[in-house]
């Protein structure tokens, strides 16, 4: 199947249920004490991880499913010339306004991936899509539209939640129902996707994996950090075939 037929048939790769849940916390995605606080302890460890690859000044970068614009921002402080995609319109309202208020410029635009892709392919050096597969019925058709964005050697990076007992206690019951790290009802332990399961769709996609990492989180002394750990949050660095 072709990129673009891939496209057309999923115009409505989107749980308008999740769509509804990141709305309605719209107006608490900045608090870094809030219900999105676990976003701004990891985004760090984020932009280290990507750091590891290549320098982000000056590079063309889109962020797929960038919310409130944590690391869109993060990027674009980097020297990045940044665009944010989402199709939460409330809390893409948020991210052109804390933009605004910060200073920091990122171009936000409420498209989906599939869309931005058959208009922008093969024009940016990095493409990020951080904690956003998991809350899609296709990720697949997201990683291929990731895949059409960057351009041939362009670096693409993942990050998302394992599907196992560990992750369902840590990342559920821990972080959401006990913690309040994140807000009650983000995740489906279902939608969690294993390493092996996303390294298939990277490689139907051109992809080549060049390292992963884990997200450690304490919950008892609420710290993070990256380790070697995939067994919860993890990221991956792929580059696109040439």
């Amino acid at each position: 199947m072709t990129s673009s037929n891939h496209v057309s048939l999923n115009q409505s790769n989107v749980d308008q249920a999740e769509l509804d849940n990141f709305n309605r916390l719209s107006s608490t995605w900045w608090d870094k004490e809030g219900e999105f606080s676990a976003l701004h302890k990891i985004n760090p460890y984020r932009i280290e991880f990507i750091e590891k690859f290549t320098p982000l000044n000056e590079k063309h970068i889109v962020d797929i499913g960038c919310g409130g614009g944590i690391l869109s921002e993060a990027l674009a402080k980097k020297g990045a010339q940044v665009t944010g995609i989402d199709l939460a319109k409330e809390v893409l309202t948020v991210a052109k306004l804390h933009s605004l208020d910060s200073g920091v410029k990122v171009d936000y635009q409420l498209v989906s991936a599939e869309q931005y892709a058959q208009q922008h392919a093969q024009q940016h050096d990095i493409v990020t899509c951080m904690e956003m597969l998991e809350h899609v019925p296709d990720p697949q058709s997201i990683i291929q539209a990731a895949t059409d964005c960057a351009k041939p050697g362009g670096w693409i990076f993942f990050s998302t939640l394992n599907r196992n007992y560990k992750s369902y206690l840590l990342a559920i019951v821990a972080a959401e129902r006990l913690l309040n790290l994140v807000p009650k009802g983000t995740h489906t332990h279902e939608k969690f996707i294993t390493p092996a399961e996303m390294d298939t769709m990277a490689r139907q996609a051109n992809l080549y994996l060049r390292d992963s990492a884990g997200i450690e989180f304490n919950p008892l002394l609420n710290q993070y950090g990256l380790s070697e750990n995939v067994d919860v949050n993890y990221l991956l660095a792929y580059q696109k075939g040439v």
